[in-house]
């Protein structure tokens, strides 16, 4: 199980987005600027407004996959789409931009900003993707999940990538991706505002493989239509910011203000890598109030600083730096820690990806990389752990433990986001000097559900990879975000994937909790029982577990079944039983055709060596109808769907195939 697709305030702990899922954040209502002026004569009657200026960042984040350590794309265009059918574009520097969407596991990657006028209203996003063959790369994780049809760190050839909806001439292919916000954005005139459009990674629409005739291989379908929507992100100060890699253009007079190129490592990767400038300049200031660390790589020195003047010879122009940053209320970045080299080989070095697991008790980490490639690190009693919290200054320079002993204890557990940084990146082995957790994610079976908290249950592939978690419901007057009509919410939450607006809440969230755990859906015979399913980003800290993770919230998760068949099918009730492979009996699946919350269903059309993903809006006739035709009985389908409590499945997704190449 992943994590999955979350409501906007389900993305927020103190200083931190909390989760899964890949996204576009365009982030709005930062500092409002412009207008003014006097002067010393009476004032013209009816004076036309001057317009107030906003500067609006964009970034991309995303939701995660256990499969995939690179999922590459390149980025051409991108627009912002007004209330009138106009567009806006939103200057992007060097094309194509290449990003690895596997890396953004709801962080943020910045790109750039645009400038617009406080009061114009924004309807949706559009961004053109480059589609010719390679120019979507996949390799495989470090250690997919049982049953995965490939081999771990194998990079799939474009020959077995087939982008669906892409147009053009041959060596000029591409496929545009508009994006409807869910409510028009007006621009405001303060700041905090967020809009964020996520691209889900492990949608089950996003990537489809399927084996042609006559081949032992499969080829993979990528389909961004479906998996990429919008998200509200509703405080910027909030937001979990990637580790920007730049080239030092200058210091500011005052050395307060650092300015640098913005650079992306070069794709697909080489060795030593090397650096794609892409035309963006950032501007970071130093912690003023707390200090920035500062680790001047090449001279093995660090020290903290309130300005950039004490480092000024270390970030001489043509350095390469990597950034940890914040962002302030007012939408300026703040620097929290600072690594410079001369080589953007050495900032690159060290790790970043997701926990693969603890070894030696407590003394090795082995974290997978985005090249599907398992990176071993010494943890050694000066190895510090730190939790990313931007809304609190000090959690960037204030440790949450260290050493051997903290990640024996299962602080630190498989599929936890983090940016190492080595003492020495070109040592073998490297040893952490720091470690970022930059998500804390723990999904798995939820049980023993009380009224103090619940077990999380995961197994993986490498077994002594799984944990049995306890976790508490944070306190129930620690802050946890709003609902979707903006009230503030305290204390645990949590809602069904397929419905993020539906928070339950309140003082009765721990109760409805757990009665809508306790369900369970029996297929009968070995395939056994399917039980509820869950996702959090944990929070550290809090009063409910000063020394420990709580969880905020949970996402109750649909549950990937095994490939099906259609036993019957009752279209009076939009529902039909399905069988499963080693089972005994027919379980009841139900769907919604409600339009907002409606359940997802593709048509997947096979024939030869090409596939084709068609997704069926089963709010309207002409989808309902294709579904209907589609589940008949004999017919394979693919499901994720949650457990109820009369132990029937809700349908999140149905993908069911057509044509006489059913899957096996």
């Amino acid at each position: 199980m992943k994590i999955t697709p979350t409501p906007s305030d389900a993305t927020l702990r103190p200083g931190q987005i909390a989760l899964g899922s890949l996204s576009l954040i365009l982030i709005a209502a930062l500092a409002a600027c412009g207008g003014g002026g006097g002067s010393s004569a009476a004032p013209a009657p009816n004076p036309t407004p001057q317009a107030v200026n906003v500067d609006v960042p964009l970034l991309f984040s995303d939701g995660s996959n256990e499969d995939w350590g690179t999922i590459g794309v390149k980025l051409l265009s991108l627009s912002l789409t007004k209330q009138d059918g106009s567009s806006v574009s939103v200057p992007l520097g060097s094309t194509p931009l290449p990003l690895n969407l596997a890396q953004l596991n709801q962080i943020g990657e910045l790109l750039n900003k645009v400038t617009l006028t406080a009061g114009d209203t924004y309807t949706g996003v559009s961004l053109t993707l480059s589609a010719n063959p390679g120019d979507v790369s996949l390799t495989v994780a470090a250690d997919p999940e049982p049953g995965f049809s490939e081999a771990a760190g194998t990079v799939i050839p474009s020959s077995r990538i087939q982008i669906q909806g892409a147009t053009g001439a041959a060596g000029a292919l591409t496929v545009t991706v508009p994006v409807k916000f869910d409510k028009p954005l007006v621009v405001p005139t303060t700041p905090g505002a967020a809009i964020n459009v996520e691209f889900d990674l492990d949608h089950p629409a996003f990537l489809t493989g399927h084996v042609p005739v006559g081949s032992t291989q499969a080829t993979w379908a990528v389909n961004f239509n479906g998996p990429v929507k919008h998200k509200k992100v509703s405080d910027l100060t909030r937001l979990v910011m990637r580790h920007h890699y730049g080239k030092v253009v200058n210091l500011s007079s005052d050395s307060s203000t650092l300015t640098y190129s913005k650079q992306l490592p070069t794709t697909p990767a080489v060795s030593p890598e090397t650096a794609t400038d892409t035309g963006v300049n950032v501007n970071v200031l130093a912690d003023a109030t707390n200090g920035t660390l500062v680790y001047d790589i090449d001279a093995k020195q660090e020290s903290t600083v309130k300005s950039f003047a004490s480092v000024s010879a270390a970030l001489a122009a043509g350095k390469y730096v990597r950034v940890a940053t914040r962002y302030q209320q007012n939408g300026t970045l703040v620097a929290t820690r600072v690594w410079i080299s001369s080589n953007f080989n050495t900032v690159w070095l060290s790790p970043e990806g997701h926990v693969l697991r603890i070894n030696n008790a407590g003394s090795e980490m082995v974290v997978a990389d985005e090249n599907g490639k398992p990176v071993k690190m010494v943890i050694d009693a000066k190895t510090q752990f730190f939790f990313r919290t931007p809304e609190n200054a000090l959690s960037d320079t204030t440790a949450i433990g260290s050493g051997p002993a903290f990640a024996a204890a299962k602080n630190l557990v498989r599929g936890f986001k983090v940016h190492v940084q080595a003492v020495d990146p070109l040592a073998s082995p490297m040893v952490a000097k720091t470690v970022d957790i930059e998500t804390a994610a723990f999904d798995g079976r939820i049980s023993s559900v009380t009224a103090a908290g619940f077990i999380y249950t995961r197994s993986f592939n490498t077994g002594g990879d799984g944990y049995n978690v306890n976790l508490s419901y944070i306190d129930a007057a620690t802050a946890n975000g709003s609902d979707a009509n903006g009230n503030a919410i305290t204390g645990f939450k949590y809602w069904n994937w397929s419905f993020p607006s539906l928070v339950t809440s309140g003082t009765g969230a721990v109760t409805s909790f757990v009665s809508a755990t306790n369900g369970s859906v029996d297929f009968g015979g070995t395939a056994g029982q399917v039980y509820a399913q869950g996702a959090s980003y944990a929070r550290w800290g809090d009063k409910a577990a000063p020394n420990g993770w709580s969880a905020p919230w949970v996402v109750l998760s649909p549950t990937n079944l095994p490939l099906a068949t259609v036993a019957s099918v009752n279209n009076a009730t939009n529902s039909f039983t399905i069988t499963v492979p080693k089972g005994s009996k027919p379980v009841t699946v139900g769907y919604s055709t409600t339009s907002g919350s409606a359940t997802l269903a593709y048509q997947v059309d096979r024939s030869k060596d090409q596939v084709t993903v068609t997704p069926q809006d089963l709010s309207s006739t002409a989808g309902l109808a294709a579904l209907t035709q589609g589940l008949t009985v004999g017919a394979r389908v693919a499901i994720s769907a949650i457990p109820q409590a009369d132990g029937t499945l809700k349908a999140y997704t149905i993908k069911y195939f057509s044509g006489s190449q059913q899957p096996k």
